[in-house]
């Protein structure tokens, strides 16, 4: 029997360069070699505790070599993968935790404790914990076993990892990913973006969501490429490193930043092969100036947590700043108007768009999941688009609200929900604004009961225990009121125009 599991694919290249590092940090390293007898540590210990194919592990640690082992094990059991943002506060996992229902729970031993408790109340069975230091229960379980040889037989429709995405509501949905869904985006981007035999990819993304786990680590892993894995992205750090690498992934806030340094110049990208930019819009200033700053230029793509990549500026050939270039090799794409007709060229619509890298629904939410697929099988990615004659796309805004802040996913309703609870907050507004090192920032407009001269500072605490940081707003603006229109819906897009200088000024 064909085994369509992910890591049996993945397996295939371990081999190729046994002795070349697959991760090295601060920390220490791990050859090719090694991962198969590392990942068998964590297959027994899934074993030991009882865990099934199929089961969910959801995972809140710090990046390290380790929690890469732990993905890698989750796909070759066949257990599905949950990675989730290491900001998230109790009350968020709380959701998380009850709408996934996992049967083991990885955290920080910091918060072990407390994780238990919760746990307790939501009556899960395991929680253990780990960090890049080798600290936490998990690791005294590791010594326990032995290093199983065992590899779990997948469909290619068999789920892989489930990743949740804010939904308009506040409430988040869990995106299905598929092992053919994962491999397919992978092996395209292999090419389209035309891997080297000797790539070094520099890694300074975190690894929760798409861009730094699915298309960055499972794309080196096919490549049998070395990866500089840092713990987080620090400029003066990259730029050190650049000289050892050829390949570097990124959000648009990383370039922002490392322009900022005087100590990026042409010299030490003489060995870079390729800048990918995603997670957000790439200013064409950011864009502009880093080719007069490197003579490189930026390649910017564009994706979704339930599709991966869906389009890039291609690897030779101009990349086009504003752009996210043409849609991938097995990617059907189209952009269609409010009648449901495809628009000419050069016209805005909603992009739709269908291919095996395409999710399988929503977790739990087959209602959802069917409004969001046509009748023929496109996928309704919200997003705004135009296409150029020669079929370059263009996003031009949300048909949603979605902020994209440094690469994070923000909804507007989520942040107006927690601060309408606030008692002196008689109304909320949350608007995303252009910001050159963020993107967007999420930024408040409210509208005071009464008076109260330390609201921004009372209105932050509040907030602390509510939301991660990143939701956090950049700025919090005080209105006597807010602009609707006849039926009462706020209108946000005079808002956006009316401060859409207030972070570039």
């Amino acid at each position: 029997m064909v085994n369509n599991n992910l890591y049996a694919y993945f397996a295939k290249n371990f081999l190729k360069y046994p002795k070349r590092d697959f991760l090295s940090s601060d920390h220490g390293s791990i050859k090719f070699e090694n991962i198969h007898e590392e990942t068998g540590l964590y297959v027994a210990m899934f074993s030991n505790m009882g865990i099934s194919k199929g089961d969910r592990v959801v995972v809140q640690v710090e990046k390290s070599i380790e929690a890469v082992l732990l993905y890698l094990a989750c796909l070759r059991y066949g257990a599905i993968y949950i990675p989730l943002n290491t900001a998230y506060t109790k009350e968020e996992l709380r959701y998380f935790l009850s709408d996934s229902m996992p049967e083991l729970f990885v955290c920080d031993p910091q918060k072990e404790n407390s994780m238990r408790e919760l746990a307790k109340e939501l009556k899960l069975n395991n929680v253990i914990s780990m960090n890049s230091r080798k600290e936490g229960t998990l690791f005294h379980r590791l010594l326990e076993v032995q290093s199983s040889s065992f590899v779990e037989v997948c469909k290619d429709d068999d789920l892989a990892a489930i990743l949740y995405t804010s939904g308009t509501t506040g409430r988040s949905k869990g995106a299905m990913l598929t092992h053919k869904n994962l491999l397919s985006n992978a092996l395209v981007l292999l090419d389209y973006w035309a891997w080297e035999e000797n790539d070094i990819l520099l890694h300074a993304l975190p690894i929760f969501h798409v861009h730094g786990l699915f298309v960055a680590l499972n794309i080196a892993i096919l490549n049998s490429s070395k990866v500089i894995f840092l713990d987080f992205f620090d400029s003066k750090r990259v730029i050190s490193e650049l000289p050892n690498a050829t390949v570097m992934m990124g959000v648009p806030t990383y370039y922002v930043r490392l322009l900022n340094e005087q100590g990026f110049n042409k010299s030490v990208c003489q060995n870079m092969r390729l800048f990918i930019s995603g997670s957000a819009p790439l200013l064409s200033e950011t864009f502009n100036s880093f080719e007069e700053r490197t003579g490189m230029q930026i390649l910017e793509r564009y994706g979704m947590s339930e599709t991966s990549m869906i389009t890039s500026n291609p690897y030779s050939g101009n990349r086009v700043a504003g752009t996210v270039g043409f849609f991938l090799p097995s990617i059907e794409g189209r952009i269609i108007n409010e009648k449901g007709e495809e628009v000419v060229d050069g016209e805005i619509g909603v992009l739709e768009m269908k291919g095996p890298n395409v999710f399988k629904g929503y977790w739990k939410m087959p209602e959802k999941t069917k409004l969001e697929f046509t009748p023929d099988g496109y996928f309704i990615t919200g997003d705004m688009a135009s296409k150029s004659s020669e079929g370059r796309i263009t996003i031009v805004g949300r048909e949603k609200d979605l902020i994209i802040s440094g690469g994070y996913n923000v909804y507007p309703k989520e942040v107006e929900i927690a601060l309408d609870m606030i008692e002196f907050i008689k109304e909320s507004c949350v608007i995303g604004l252009p910001h050159r090192d963020f993107g967007e920032a999420v930024t408040a407009l409210i509208i005071l009961q009464e008076t109260n001269q330390e609201f921004e500072v009372n209105i932050r605490h509040l907030l602390n225990d509510k939301l991660a940081k990143f939701k956090h707003p950049k700025k919090i603006l005080l209105l006597e009121e807010i602009p609707r229109n006849t039926m009462g819906k706020v209108q946000k897009n005079i808002l956006r125009e009316h401060y859409k200088n207030l972070y570039l000024e």
